[in-house]
């Protein structure tokens, strides 16, 4: 019945290639901030990075991404809203994140800012050269 039809065979490609596994960190990373606004926050970003043995490369292009950036620019406003002030800035991010209670912003920023230390630890620790080792 199809006899003629044919069915186009391209390049075969694994989900699980760095590059294209890499973008899922990215969407990862854009959930974890969501559930962290939720009072979720699961993500080992170190240990994530090492169990999945990624490269340094990978991990200097995230520190340089917009998504790296957005976390950094979430960093400062929950500081700005935990200091707290009068002017129409303070008011805009009191307006934004009413909603979490002082206590919430303190540990969900340490929690991004904790995911942003981790992958700039990891690009240190993953320099060529030889490792220093700890003194007995």
């Amino acid at each position: 019945m199809y006899r003629n039809s044919s069915v186009f065979k391209g390049k075969q490609t694994s989900l699980m290639k760095p590059e294209a596994d890499f973008d899922n960190v990215y969407e990862m990373i854009e959930h974890a901030i969501e559930y962290a606004f939720e009072g979720r926050m699961q993500l080992k970003f170190y240990e994530f990075l090492k169990y999945r043995k990624t490269k340094r490369a990978e991990v200097d292009a995230f520190l340089q991404s917009s998504t790296a950036k957005e976390l950094a620019d979430e960093v400062v406003e929950l500081q700005e809203y935990i200091k707290g002030g009068k002017d129409n800035l303070h008011q805009q991010l009191r307006e934004a994140y009413g909603h979490i209670s002082k206590p919430q912003a303190r540990k969900i920023k340490a929690y991004l800012g904790g995911i942003l230390e981790d992958a700039v630890r990891y690009s240190n620790d993953r320099r060529p050269g030889r490792r220093k080792k700890n003194s007995k």
